[in-house]
């Protein structure tokens, strides 16, 4: 039950009026006291954090955490993928001729997704992975690989929470959530970053405007719950290391191109 509770403070729900009223909580030094019992709940690793538990001063700010310097390894490899977060790996393969996928379910067109058919046409036939983020995991997100930033923009408006009951009774929730696209050019082809937010205002945050992109680099994170998508452009040469269900972290290997 209290995981239940500690959920919503952190997912929220399809109910602008709801998700106003706990996102002012959890903002908030009222919410302090339950910094210490989401931690037990959760099981967070408090070596791993940037400071001490009671540096934190509301459940946001101990769910927007940094980590201790170097606490995660990149794997330095060019020709490597590796995970943009610390997340489980909820989908991915072959994205089908005709730009659809299955996910949890549903059928989900990439150009739904991305915006356009004309942005969705370079990651015909190409892969992607699905990470989500439970409210135990580190929110920030980093570059996969390294290249250089050719395209950002933000779609959807109407919001469900980003977990397995949005995904259930959610019309289509990642084409509706809010989302914040980066687009990569790199040495193999393009990557597109797709950040889903869970709440019905931006929760999506952005801490750099650079163009360039390096492997690793922490370039935003989530205020509230949270999906990241990578669409990566066919490539024939580009093989998947990890498999369906794995728990990743940030800088972990996913897969690699020949």
């Amino acid at each position: 039950m209290k995981k239940v509770l500690f959920k919503s403070f952190v997912e929220l729900t399809g109910n602008p009026v709801s998700s106003a009223l706990l996102k002012s909580f959890t903002s908030s030094r009222l919410s302090r006291p339950f910094i210490q019992p989401f931690s037990n709940a959760y099981r967070i690793n408090n070596e791993e954090m940037e400071h001490m538990i009671s540096h934190y001063k509301s459940l946001q700010a101990l769910f927007t955490r940094r980590l201790k310097e170097g606490i995660r390894q990149v794997d330095p490899s060019p020709n490597v993928l590796t995970s943009p977060v610390d997340g489980i790996v909820n989908g991915m393969g072959k994205i089908a001729d005709d730009q659809t996928f299955l996910i949890k379910g549903h059928q989900y067109r990439i150009n739904e997704i991305l915006g356009t058919e004309s942005k969705a046409a370079p990651y015909k036939d190409g892969t992607y992975f699905i990470f989500y983020l439970s409210p135990s995991h580190y929110h920030h997100f980093h570059y996969p690989v390294t290249g250089e930033l050719v395209s950002r923009y933000a779609l959807g408006g109407v919001s469900y929470p980003v977990n397995n009951l949005g995904l259930r009774l959610g019309q289509s929730p990642f084409s509706t959530n809010h989302r914040l696209i980066s687009e990569i050019e790199t040495d193999f082809g393009k990557v597109a970053i797709v950040k889903v937010g869970a709440l019905n205002v931006n929760s999506i945050q952005l801490l750099t405007s650079s163009k360039e992109c390096v492997k690793g680099h922490d370039f935003g994170y989530f205020s509230f719950g949270s999906t990241v998508i990578l669409f990566l452009e066919n490539n024939q040469h580009f093989t998947p290391t990890i498999e369906l269900n794995n728990e990743v972290l940030v800088g972990q290997p996913v897969g690699y191109w020949k």
